[in-house]
């Protein structure tokens, strides 16, 4: 079959690779029009309860993650010049495209008494306009009497400030959030420059932003890299640059293809599919030396260009196919789960692994049968006597110290058992950031000063119409429910109607800071007008009736409560969840209230939890799956366990170096499993076929053997080093999870490389049939 193959891409090489110029001009146009994913990836399944949740929320009260903050840490925020300048800052960023609202000092404003028609006016704090220190003085004097902002927008104890920055949600989901948020960290990094103190940037705009940009340009990188890398080995060992250019030939097409299914599918590119057209250059390359590798051998054995092309079809087609298989389906099992982000990256993944087969299938054969035969030079490397030697070592070993090989194997699975055992799960919203990070030391400042800027909805279901608003009883509970956020160390200010009326009421007051209380029920019937007082749509400015209503349904049935909080990470936040939900359900009896938690917090804990056990459950189908086509290859339950066992070894000793190392089990390191079994496999693949072809005219399984260790471990020692050098490209990333996928990938290649080509030639013997 694979014969006829052979000849049939010779016979009709011109039509097929006229067909696949024109496949891949119609990839190429679309590759063109693929975009960079500006939103948030859904992590959980769209029909979730946690996610639908969270939609139905943003409906009624709007996004929660759409928050820029800036902040300063200065003695010198009530001086008239610096305040003078702090206040153009904030005038500045007010006027740029996609800047809704702002919050900060400058803009902030209190509740007048008005005695004739006894109404709350809001009003400035600081007059928009040139002040004198007297003036500054006066108004901050009245800020600071104000116990709603304390802890919100200033920490009197630090000094630090705040700036809150509201941005259009529409502008956050399209390219110009690049430049909207270019431009508020220019504005604000030369206020820091000409007041010469140190400025802090974070909330989700701002990391989401920078990290879709960060993506776009380490894609770019990493393709440049894994492709120049991929030139250097290969001109290293074949010395020839048409073999070189024939060989990247190959992978281009095959990243045109990649990011043209991409843009069929529908999909953008992400955090993780931006991981796929340097993953196809990687795994395409070792294609490409598996063909180039045993043309060489047939044509020194036959002096024939045909012959040699015919054979190197017939002997590496099924190999190829099969490496091309297993690799495909350690990604392509991400399609299985239910999170979003990880069937977009499986499905593509897997489709152009496949494709990379036939891609090699065609163009190889045809255009090599178009160039002159190999010289002599170019069949050098066949010869490499070091690695000779080391082959010879690979035989001695195997055939007589296999007795050590098993005990130093189980040695070390002893050890990485033991450090699985060390294993955490645990993630970080920033996680995939280095600890040096701008974006992490500034969310660090906001997490010391205002208790993080992470949000976290609590929505109170009264079940009654004005269950809010006109029973005083609820009030007290939400406020009691208040009381114990407020304990937490972890957890900043809440903003809700409770908030709001103690605002009012130290108005009624008379500004008393002491008043800063829960309305009582005598207070309650004086301020119960403003309780049902309609947002101002017609004036730009921030009314009291604004501010209620924001915190309530149209009904006034459901009352949300707004915190903001520290990137505790996925081990702690579950814990923390469920303690503010226990305390709900002692305070709201579960019978006549309904409380959530819902918000950016809940849904990432969530996702997190969802990918990582859909990636445990992907390690499993991949296994079942790679099983099943090894043992359909082979038809051999013991050529099954002896393929097996080098590549569970591996994994396992990853997974032990991860718990001694620290490195904790999170989306991004979990993913490397799944991975690196899909490729590894290839090299026992490789080895094996090669053995069961050989046994037809080789009798002893020990000459077998050795004849299969001179005859592949040539070409699986150039693979690896490909593949490890490839997956190395990622090591440079600034993506903690990219970075860990290159380094523990490349350590799971380097240790399947060995097994491979040291345990398996021992198993095999050891376990020939009697």
């Amino acid at each position: 079959m694979w014969r006829k193959l052979g000849e049939g891409v010779l016979k009709y090489r011109y039509p097929l690779l006229i067909a696949l110029l024109l496949v891949t001009a119609f990839m190429a146009w679309q590759a063109s029009k693929v975009k960079l994913s500006y939103e948030f990836s859904r992590a959980i399944p769209t029909d979730h309860p946690k996610y639908l949740a969270y939609q139905q929320f943003k409906s009624q009260f709007g996004e929660d993650g759409n928050l820029l903050v800036v902040g300063t840490e200065t003695n010198r925020l009530f001086e008239a010049d610096f305040f003078n300048s702090y206040t153009k800052l904030v005038r500045d960023i007010k006027g740029i495209k996609g800047v809704e609202d702002i919050i900060s000092i400058p803009t902030a404003i209190n509740l007048l008494k008005d005695e004739e028609t006894e109404k709350l006016n809001p009003s400035l704090i600081f007059r928009d306009t040139l002040l004198s220190q007297s003036e500054v003085d006066s108004s901050a004097a009245e800020f600071l009497n104000l116990p709603f902002y304390q802890g919100l927008l200033y920490n009197p104890t630090t000094k630090a400030s705040l700036i809150g920055i509201r941005v259009n949600k529409e502008i956050m989901a399209s390219p110009a959030r690049t430049e909207m948020v270019s431009d508020i960290t220019k504005l604000a990094e030369d206020f820091g420059k000409q007041q010469q103190i140190q400025i802090y940037l974070s909330g989700l705009p701002l990391i989401r932003t920078v990290i879709a940009d960060r993506i776009q340009k380490e894609m770019r990188l990493f393709l440049a890299g894994s492709l120049l890398l991929s030139a250097l080995i290969l001109l290293l060992f074949f010395r020839s640059f048409g073999t070189m250019m024939l060989s990247l030939a190959v992978v281009l097409i095959g990243v045109i293809w990649s990011l043209g299914t991409l843009q069929l599918f529908g999909f953008k590119i992400t955090l993780l599919t931006a991981l796929i057209p340097p993953l196809v250059v990687v795994i395409g390359i070792p294609n490409c030396i598996y063909f180039l590798n045993k043309y060489h051998t047939a044509f020194k054995e036959t002096n024939d260009q045909r012959s040699a092309l015919v054979l190197m079809v017939e002997k590496m087609g099924i190999v190829t196919l099969f490496c091309n298989i297993a690799a495909a389906i350690g990604f392509a099992v991400f399609a299985l789960t239910k999170s979003e982000i990880l069937k977009e990256f499986g499905l593509v993944a897997g489709i152009n692994i496949m494709m990379l087969f036939f891609i090699s299938l065609i163009v190889i054969p045809g255009v090599l049968s178009l160039q002159s035969p190999p010289k002599e030079k170019h069949l050098r490397y066949l010869h490499n006597p070091r690695l000779q030697r080391w082959l010879v070592r690979l035989e001695r070993w195997s055939l007589h110290h296999r007795k050590q090989i098993f005990i130093v194997t189980i040695l070390v699975v002893i050890v990485s058992v033991a450090g699985i055992f060390r294993l955490k799960s645990i993630g970080y919203i920033v996680d995939d950031l280095p600890k040096t990070d701008k974006i992490y030391t500034d969310l660090k400042f906001f997490e010391n000063q205002f208790k993080g800027v992470m949000p976290l909805e609590i929505l109170v279901d009264t079940k009654k119409k004005y269950g809010v608003s006109r029973d005083l009883g609820n009030l007290q509970k939400i406020d009691s429910l208040e009381q114990f956020l407020v304990s937490r160390n972890y957890i900043g200010k809440p903003l809700s109607i409770i908030q709001a009326l103690k605002f009012a009421r130290q108005s009624f007051f008379e500004g008393d800071s002491s008043s800063y209380t829960m309305p009582s029920e005598y207070d309650l019937p004086a301020l119960a007008q403003y309780l049902n007082m309609k947002p101002d749509s017609t004036s730009g400015k921030n009314t009291f009736g604004t501010l209620i209503s924001s915190f309530m349904d149209s009904n006034r049935q459901q009352a949300r409560i707004s915190v903001t909080m520290q990137d505790v990470g996925t081990e702690r936040l579950p814990f923390i969840l469920d303690t503010i939900q226990g305390r709900a359900d002692e305070i709201f009896d579960t019978s006549k209230y309904n409380v959530q938690l819902t918000g950016t917090s809940v849904t990432f804990v969530e996702g997190s939890r969802f990918i990582i056990s859909g990636l445990k459950e992907s390690i499993f189908w991949a296994f079942l799956l790679i099983a099943a086509c090894m043992l359909y290859l082979f038809k051999s339950a013991r050529i099954l366990l002896c393929s097996l066992i080098p590549n569970v070894i591996p994994l396992v000793i990853t997974a032990g170096v991860m718990g001694w190392a620290g490195v904790h089990l999170k989306p991004s390191t979990v993913l490397i499993f799944s991975v690196a079994l899909g490729i590894a496999i290839d090299v026992t693949i490789r080895f094996l076929v090669n053995y069961k072809q050989n046994s037809k005219h080789v009798q002893s399984i020990q000459a077998n053997v050795i004849q299969t260790i001179h005859s592949t471990g040539l070409s699986i020692i150039y693979t690896s080093i490909v593949l490890i050098a490839g997956f190395v490209i990622f090591c440079f990333s600034s993506f903690g999870g990219t970075f860990a996928l290159g380094w523990l990938t490349s350590l799971t290649l380097v240790v399947a490389t060995i097994a491979n080509l040291v345990l398996l030639p021992a198993l095999l013997i050891s376990l020939r049939k009697k």
